[in-house]
């Protein structure tokens, strides 16, 4: 049976929702946000809100899913095998364009739930290269330490070049993916 179309009136309050708190996300952290901020900004009623989204959390993940798309995609052409020290500074030039976004999302003030739709988005991705289906403990140590490598720099504000992040964690990645 083929999937039902999307009603266009939906999709458009997905994105006008998911605009505005990507707007918002830029002025304040997310914890000063409340549904209200965003569906005033968004020019829509706060039942549809609750329609598409079960909480602010959850409109979060979904607003961010393009970008977090964009790091699994800077991950994914990477051949750990190989030994390109620098592979990974692609990963770190698209955090740091989009640092406040992440800091936002991924620190203190973030959102749990964001931060492991996150983490399942890059360890599906490492399950994936490592060509395994099933559960694969080294591909969600491998996600884990990426992203918590990531995390670890927005807080100390981004010290070193990407080029210098890749060149650090890439042989450890390399060890810890040959294992």
């Amino acid at each position: 049976m083929p999937a039902q179309p999307v009603d266009p009136r939906a999709r458009r309050s997905r994105a006008a929702l998911e605009a505005a708190l990507r707007e918002l996300i830029a002025e304040r952290d997310l914890a000063q946000i409340s549904i209200s901020d965003v569906t005033k900004r968004a020019d829509v009623n706060r039942s549809t809100f609750y329609d598409h989204y079960t909480d602010l959390d959850d409109l979060a993940a979904a607003a961010c899913t393009g970008l977090f798309d964009e790091l699994v995609a800077a991950l994914s052409g990477h051949d750990l095998d190989a030994a390109e020290p620098t592979s990974l500074a692609g990963l770190f030039a698209h955090v740091a364009e989009h640092a406040h976004l992440y800091r936002t999302l991924l620190g203190s003030a973030g959102s749990a739930r964001v931060i492991n739709h996150l983490l399942r988005r890059i360890t599906d991705n490492a399950q994936l290269r490592r060509g395994t289906v099933d559960h694969d403990p080294v591909a969600a140590f491998l996600a884990g330490a990426v992203l918590g490598t990531v995390i670890d720099w927005l807080r100390r504000d981004c010290p070193g070049t990407p080029e210098q992040m890749g060149a650090a964690i890439w042989p450890h990645l390399v060890a810890a993916s040959s294992g």
